[in-house]
């Protein structure tokens, strides 16, 4: 079986859905795979610390003087702007938390992947 891909991994990971016979194949071949249980263990873990995280460890939006102070060195010919919209609920930031983390560990296994295959080229294997 080929490596599980990554978009499946990452929805192994957030275990929203009920397993299905994909689930259970995947989880399989992932037994037997070094690179993929990495890779699922890694993604657990961000998934894991994103639902754990709490309000005061997301990042808040900078005061309104530190966003006057920016716009006035960009444009002090024109007005500067007002400043950015509030930021959002709290469970708005998680989710957004989650799916930034979700991007980068997706971003992460596709580099790995391209790495990979980058191997398997310069070796003449693939072209």
């Amino acid at each position: 079986m080929a490596h599980v891909e990554p978009a499946h991994l990452v929805e192994l990971a957030l275990r929203n859905a009920g397993p299905t016979d994909a689930d259970a194949e995947a989880l399989r071949h992932i037994e037997q795979c070094d690179r993929c249980g990495d890779d699922l263990r890694a993604l657990t873990r961000l998934v894991t610390a994103a639902r754990t995280a709490h309000l005061v460890d997301l990042p808040t939006a900078p005061p309104e003087r530190v966003w006057r102070r920016i716009s006035g060195d960009l444009s002090p010919e024109t007005d500067a702007p007002g400043p950015p919209p509030r930021t959002p609920a709290p469970r708005k930031r998680a989710l957004l938390a989650l799916l930034a983390l979700a991007a980068a560990a997706g971003a992460a296994a596709a580099h790995r992947c391209l790495h990979e295959r980058s191997k398997y080229v310069r070796g003449g294997i693939i072209r």
